[in-house]
């Protein structure tokens, strides 16, 4: 593809060679001709210099190197991100549905769907138009898919559920599992209760490989729309996850978490469950939240505190043992001067 098609495609201005064929992408320092890199981080500035690609997508011009030619961009990684779009466009497996895929007779199925083999439709499913479900998945009864929604192989979506257009289900995703819900019986044994609610994914969510988000035992568990999920995340039963929000790996909620619009939560953060994360909140990674969150807070550590008191706690941990040494000298000292007073 040449550089001025991406640059046209991107709505971008271009500086430098307009015929200049690009066949692939690759990172700054790794480069070769031919391959088109970015720089966002300035960290990475050092290799503009000796960068081997044949062109850069840059916020400025003024960063172009001698003998390269750039697409100029105000959000060089949201660019790069197009391009990859582009030029690696998703796995798109054949229309229709396999001869060993299994589909009830009172399912409602759209048109240009794609069903792989050995997947299951359950009784009255219904699914909208330009669906995917790759082999090996199971969609349980009552369960409704909207408009091209993308569903790999070994996914499972609970009876009941809802599934929104333009949904992303990663390889082992499992939506309405069963929330874990018992109560303690008077011989010490646990009764499980029943999970009576369903799942909710709205428009344009992507869940990461190995997820799984737990039915509500009544109501509903919710990803609101545009929010993007991790590998290896787990949701609670009857928790809430708001709009356009970023959960990233190993994230966990204890149920009826409710989770505001367009946060950030790191890996391996954790929340405690029957609390409340405000919109705009930043956990860093790791961080473990017993309690709710203000909205537009930077957290961080365990219990979580805010970022700036965690950082400045983190640069004083490597600090103890020194600070316990001068404790004990002083105390020494002290005790010292006391016996010589005393004597």
């Amino acid at each position: 593809m040449k550089l001025k098609e991406i640059s046209a495609e991107l709505n971008c201005d271009l500086v430098g060679d307009l015929e200049v064929e690009i066949t692939g992408v690759a990172p700054i320092e790794m480069a070769q001709p031919g391959q088109l890199t970015f720089l966002s981080n300035k960290k990475y500035r050092r290799h503009l210099a000796t960068t081997n690609a044949s062109a850069i997508i840059l916020r400025s011009a003024d960063d172009l190197p001698a003998g390269k030619s750039a697409i100029i961009s105000s959000d060089p990684y949201l660019a790069f991100g197009q391009v990859m779009n582009l030029l690696h466009p998703s796995f798109a497996p054949d229309r229709g549905v396999h001869p060993n895929a299994i589909i009830s007779p009172s399912a409602q199925i759209g048109q240009n769907i794609s069903v792989g083999a050995f997947s299951v439709i359950g009784d009255s499913v219904i699914i909208g138009n330009n669906v995917s479900i790759h082999p090996h998945c199971v969609i349980y009864p009552d369960v409704q898919i909207g408009d091209d929604a993308l569903i790999y192989s070994h996914s499972v979506i609970r009876e009941g559920c809802r599934i929104g257009d333009r949904v992303v289900l990663q390889n082992h995703v499992v939506i309405g599992s069963d929330g874990f819900g018992f109560a303690k019986k008077p011989d010490k044994s646990w009764l499980k209760i029943s999970q009576a609610g369903i799942v909710i994914i709205e428009d344009d969510v992507e869940i990461g490989a190995g997820s799984t988000i737990d039915r509500a035992t009544i109501g509903s568990t919710v990803i609101g729309k545009g929010t993007k999920i991790d590998n290896l995340v787990q949701i609670g039963h009857g928790s809430t996850v708001g709009q356009n929000t970023l959960l990233c790996a190993q994230v966990g909620l204890a149920g009826s978490t409710r989770v505001g619009d367009e946060v950030i939560l790191s890996g391996q953060v954790g929340a405690a469950g029957h609390l409340e994360i405000g919109d705009g909140v930043i956990a860093t990674a790791q961080t473990g939240i017993p309690s709710s969150v203000e909205a537009g807070k930077i957290i961080s550590g365990y219990p979580a505190i805010d970022n700036r008191d965690w950082l400045k706690s983190s640069a004083i941990f490597a600090q103890l043992p020194k600070l316990q040494k001068e404790i004990r000298e002083l105390k020494e000292r002290l005790s010292k001067l006391e016996n010589q007073n005393e004597s």
